[in-house]
């Protein structure tokens, strides 16, 4: 429908007239009530304890909060990459150190360095555990995403 069309209805209707002169009134009672409350606000309340700032921020908070989430999630699976290859680039440079020390001759990895691995092992295997009961996961294994556990831990428990 044109704007010509639309003035020519308008015309022939003043119902319609009427009704768009209440909408605005009303749109302009809004407003004015809405500057009032803030004014109000504004003198009875200091800043940090106003109820209308602190509507508009919790509102503020919860439109960012999914935002923020997702670079969480980001962020751990980035970090949970790199420390995977980092931890399978040392098991590496492991096995290449034994197999240079058993070749040249030299003394092997000591004992104690393997109890260090060991123990470290076995440290990420019981956090791990934990983790799976607190966030209530069955399931384990090697390829699972120990911080993806954590984050989830985490945004339950806030």
């Amino acid at each position: 429908m044109g704007e010509q069309q639309q003035q020519q209805w308008r015309r022939h209707h003043p119902a319609l007239d009427e009704a768009v002169s209440l909408l605005s009134k009303a749109n302009c009672d809004l407003s004015a009530a809405h500057h009032h409350l803030d004014q109000e606000f504004q003198r009875t309340y200091p800043d940090h304890a106003n109820p209308y700032k602190l509507v508009c921020r919790i509102k503020k908070i919860q439109q960012d909060l999914a935002s923020v989430k997702e670079m969480c999630r980001e962020l751990l699976a980035e970090k949970q990459d790199l420390m995977d290859k980092a931890r399978a680039t040392l098991l590496g440079q492991r096995s290449s150190l034994q197999r240079l020390l058993a070749s040249s001759g030299l003394p092997l990895i000591s004992d104690d360095d393997e109890l260090v691995y060991s123990n470290l092992n076995q440290i990420i295997d019981e956090w791990s555990a934990q983790m799976r009961a607190k966030t209530g996961e069955v399931h384990g294994g090697d390829s699972e995403d120990i911080n993806q556990m954590l984050f989830s831990s985490i945004v339950q428990d806030g």
